[in-house]
């Protein structure tokens, strides 16, 4: 009996686990974007005379115009995180409902250069008027989105439709430097 082979136990069989999307998940993204209407250009403003800003020849208040330069781009970094959860009902292939959660900063400003020469046609500035660009500043500071998922898993492709709510904050200045405003808007999101 010493010399017959030894056996090897049969081989274990392990099966390949197969893919699910349930779990929950994280990440950051980071990026610059852009308006591709940017304008730079003149805004153009009638004065009448009795906003009494224009000095005629003899004193007298005189309509004018105004021609103020301008940059009206919108571009800018942005960036922020996401947060979600998934559900797979059967893995591998299959129905997945899921939630996610994402906030994002971003730096687009309009009209960034707001105190711009002005040029007046018709008169001179009477003294203790200040002249601002009407277009003034304004701009998008973050937004983001609470949504539910619901799709369909083939393996490792998920087909889904997504919707919820929606957030955002800008801000601005007005007419000069004394008036500004901080808007915080709420809607709606949905994709595919």
């Amino acid at each position: 009996a010493a010399d017959l082979p030894r056996r090897a136990p049969p081989p274990v069989f392990t099966p390949v686990p197969v893919f699910t999307w349930t779990g929950a998940y994280f990440g950051i993204n980071a990026g610059y974007g852009f308006d591709a209407s940017e304008r730079r250009g003149a805004t153009v403003v009638g004065v009448s005379p009795q906003n009494a800003i224009f000095a005629g020849p003899a004193g007298g208040n005189r309509a004018g115009v105004l021609a103020f330069g301008g940059n009206r781009a919108n571009d800018g970094f942005t960036g922020g995180g996401q947060v979600g959860y998934n559900y797979q009902f059967t893995p591998g292939s299959g129905v997945v409902i899921g939630v996610e959660a994402d906030a994002q900063y971003v730096d687009f400003g309009q009209g960034r250069n707001r105190f711009s020469s002005a040029t007046v046609a018709g008169g001179g500035i009477l003294p203790g008027n200040l002249i601002y660009n009407p277009a003034g500043i304004s701009s998008l500071d973050y937004f983001g989105t609470v949504r539910g998922r619901l799709g369909y898993a083939f393996d490792r492709t998920l087909v889904y439709g997504t919707g919820g709510f929606a957030y955002g904050s800008g801000g601005g200045r007005d007419f000069g430097s004394g008036v500004s405003r901080n808007d915080f808007q709420t809607g709606w999101a949905a994709g595919a």
